[in-house]
């Protein structure tokens, strides 16, 4: 393999690597600084509990050791494979993350897919028709989408399609009743379209409006100029010159955006009462499951590093420009 491939592989490794442990020591450090005491919630609302039996679950944790030697612990235990145990649903922390995790990435992903395509067709509209009525109507679309809730969005269309319509499922990601090995594909893409529609609407604008500016941008070039005074029709120019100069920071910017998708996703989640990451986030904190509260908190950050590692890449590939000065 080329020396620099492998050199720019041991560079993102080093970067991922030094995001986990900023990342691990500020969650630990605000685990530390909250008001919620491990051993308790571990007992629960146990009265047979004894002081004897608690202050040897306590020894047995080290809650009484210094912060230092707690989070090294910890952290030492986190790189041989073993998150902990998560207190709310009584398995292993990875287990758990593993099984939720398939359903919000499936939800994140098609989300992020109809949220870039739509988002780029607007803004190529917008671009092409830049100051006209198409122009304002789509813009005016974004402005109220980025400042709308996400929460809310997801109420208005659970109310619209789910109690008016009846057309979809209220929540969940399969039917109430069923086993998980009875559901189709079918109703769980039905299950599925709420919360992805609710995720897609919110993070339309920002790739739309970033497209528009790119190309009115373009359109605006000496050679696009020149070419329309060669008398090209204004569409076959943006065919040929805009989507080639728009596409990349677009996609670029779609990519960076996980951070933005996974905060929503919590949001959708919750709303919808889908079994992702982001609502069992939500119970943790809720019910002080610190071992799986920060096992999705240092995946999160592992997901949101991935995008932008892919982002980067794929301007280093698809850009001769960045990948020169790169080389060089």
């Amino acid at each position: 393999m080329n020396k620099r491939v492998l050199r720019r592989i041991g560079l993102y490794a080093l970067k991922g690597l030094v995001l986990f442990i900023a990342v691990s020591i500020a969650a630990f450090t605000l685990m530390k600084l909250s008001p919620i005491d491990p051993v308790q919630a571990y007992i629960g609302a146990d009265a047979s509990i004894s002081p004897e039996q608690r202050a040897k679950i306590a020894e047995r944790w080290g809650v009484g050791e210094a912060p230092v030697i707690q989070y090294l612990k910890w952290f030492s235990a986190i790189a041989r494979g073993d998150f902990g145990t998560s207190i709310l649903f009584r398995q292993p922390v990875l287990s758990v993350i593993g099984e939720r995790a398939i359903a919000s990435l499936a939800l994140m992903g098609a989300s992020w897919i109809c949220s870039g395509l739509l988002g780029f067709i607007l803004g190529v509209l917008a671009g092409a028709y830049h100051g006209k009525w198409p122009d304002k109507a789509i813009k005016a679309y974004c402005l109220t989408l980025s400042s709308t809730p996400t929460f809310w969005l997801a109420l208005l269309l659970m109310i619209v399609f789910a109690v008016q319509l009846r057309i979809l499922p209220l929540g969940l990601s399969i039917p109430m009743g069923k086993l998980e090995s009875e559901v189709s594909l079918g109703e769980r893409i039905r299950h599925l379209i709420l919360p992805a529609l609710t995720l897609s609407l919110t993070g339309v604008s920002s790739i739309a409006m970033h497209t528009r500016q790119k190309l009115a941008e373009v359109l605006e070039s000496d050679y696009v100029l020149y070419a329309i005074a060669r008398g090209e029709k204004k569409w076959t120019v943006i065919r040929r010159h805009g989507l080639r100069n728009i596409a990349l920071p677009a996609l670029t910017l779609q990519f960076t955006s996980f951070a933005e998708l996974f905060g929503g996703s919590v949001l959708a989640e919750q709303v919808f009462a889908y079994p992702g990451l982001g609502r069992t986030a939500v119970r943790a904190g809720i019910q002080s499951d610190m071992p799986l509260l920060l096992g999705i908190t240092l995946f999160s950050a592992l997901f949101v590093f991935s995008g932008n590692c892919i982002a980067d890449i794929l301007y280093r590939v698809l850009n001769p420009q960045i990948r020169r000065l790169g080389n060089g």
